[in-house]
């Protein structure tokens, strides 16, 4: 991302929903009063975050980069089907670029819904979806000062779990 340029990139999704990509820390506090609403039975946030190790190798960093346009159009339709499947009020999804340090949060993803059942599945739904399906690369810096980009098809060869 050029951060020359604003630092967030946001697009209108549906009313209620809310996506960005930022250069900017990500806020567990706004991500949820976005999601929250009186009709709200319950409010799910997914949290991604960097740990300090990849498969028993320390991890110093994380950098993410993103074809941002089409990723906010990822977001956006990940919005919608979630709106096609459950009743939720409002859904969000923010996720950064840049390099980020062991304990920062890359992704934030909250589903409001009037059932908790609903919200988790969303929620589940959403993570997995924008793994899949968005155009954001992960490279992984180790301790030993080497780098590596994750394997796009990483998330397909664990069980279909990223």
């Amino acid at each position: 991302m050029d951060v020359s340029r604003s630092q967030v990139l946001q697009a209108p999704a549906l009313a209620g929903d809310y996506v960005a990509i930022t250069f900017a820390p990500l806020s567990l506090d706004e991500v949820y009063a976005l999601a929250d609403d009186g009709a709200n039975g319950a409010i799910v946030v997914m949290s991604g975050m960097v740990r300090n190790q990849t498969e028993g190798r320390p991890v110093v960093s994380l950098e993410y980069q993103a074809y941002e346009p089409m990723a906010i159009r990822v977001f956006q339709q990940i919005a919608t089907d979630i709106r096609q499947r459950w009743p939720v009020t409002h859904s969000v999804i923010h996720h950064r670029t840049g390099r980020l340090a062991v304990g920062d949060i890359s992704v934030l993803v909250a589903v409001g819904s009037p059932h908790r059942s609903e919200a988790f599945a969303a929620c589940q739904y959403a993570i997995d979806t924008l793994k899949h399906n968005a155009p954001i690369w992960k490279k992984e810096h180790w301790a030993d000062g080497s780098s590596s980009w994750v394997s796009i098809g990483a998330c397909e060869q664990v069980d279909g779990v990223c």
